[in-house]
């Protein structure tokens, strides 16, 4: 929706480098890699590495030591520190795969954290992370994006930092339920371009962490989840008018019909064809707008 992935270049044994123009205010680079026999020369990053192995095992050189990742694990480089890459087994022909999110330091805050292990055996992280990847490449919206985005650092630096941040103040309940409400009323009254998880935070003179707790206490989900929900609510009493299906994804802020499709299964779990002609079979048509004009139940003859 808002155009995230700027730049692709191709380069040898199928990686592909992914520039997304700004995500919680910073630059970010992805890439998606298989290597077969390519050695990395020693070399340091400016950003922190978070890569995530999807199959075969990479070995690397780091702080003097030998380091090997697999499936199931996430391998973490501090900035400005030396590292090699290379597969485990230059005999093996798959060689390895693995995604990379090159996180700038400002994504961290003022304090970095420090992580002694650069492997960690950590499935969930590595699964969440894998997840992101996917929604970033794929140009999702900025609201989702920055709101993955935050909260798989932050299980990150809880999970693995030896130094991390300081604690947050969390919202109290009152103010956690106005924060809530505050945000509800944005996002419901801007389905179709609705405000980063950045400008809400900016917005109630908050992080965009404590937005998030704030958010789910409220809720019980981020706001990027209830936005979806939201919409899946709304496409559902157009979709219960006989509208079609691409207005109504239109109508709702979806990027596409498949958009609304791939939600539409994840919460009612069917699809939004199947669903419209449910509800119009089952004896109650509904009389309504895309505008979202009032609804009145008319009874089938």
């Amino acid at each position: 929706m808002d155009g995230f992935v700027s730049a692709r270049a191709r380069v040898p044994e199928q990686a592909d480098w992914t520039r997304l123009r700004q995500v919680n205010g910073v630059r970010l680079d992805l890439l998606d890699a298989r290597f077969t026999r390519h050695e990395f020369a020693p070399h340091t990053h400016d950003e922190f590495v978070v890569s995530v192995p999807t199959r075969g095992l990479q070995r690397c050189r780091y702080r003097g030591a030998e380091h090997a990742a697999g499936p199931g694990s996430v391998l973490v480089l501090e900035p400005g520190v030396p590292h090699t890459g290379r597969p485990a087994d230059p005999t093996v022909v798959a060689g390895y795969s693995y995604r990379v999110m090159y996180a700038p330091v400002e994504l961290f805050g003022s304090r970095l954290p420090r992580f002694t292990d650069a492997v960690l055996d950590d499935a969930r992280l590595a699964e969440l992370l894998a997840f992101l990847y996917a929604a970033l490449s794929a140009g999702c919206e900025t609201l989702e994006a920055e709101t993955r985005l935050e909260m798989a650092l932050r299980l990150l630096i809880r999970r693995h930092a030896t130094q991390p941040d300081g604690q947050e103040h969390v919202p109290s309940s009152r103010a956690a339920a106005r924060t809530t409400e505050a945000v509800i009323e944005r996002l419901s009254g801007q389905l179709c371009s609705p405000p980063s998880l950045t400008a809400l935070a900016e917005e109630l003179g908050l992080s965009r962490y404590q937005l998030i707790r704030a958010f789910r206490s409220g809720t019980g989900m981020a706001p990027s989840e209830w936005l979806a929900q939201y919409r899946v609510k709304r496409a559902r009493e157009l979709l219960a008018c006989g509208n079609r299906l691409d207005e109504v994804a239109a109508a709702v802020g979806f990027t596409d019909q498949p958009h609304m499709t791939r939600w539409f299964r994840r919460i009612v779990g069917i699809t939004p064809g199947t669903y419209r002609t449910s509800v119009q079979d089952s004896g109650v048509l509904l009389a309504g707008s895309l505008a979202g004009g009032n609804q009145r139940s008319v009874p089938s003859p």
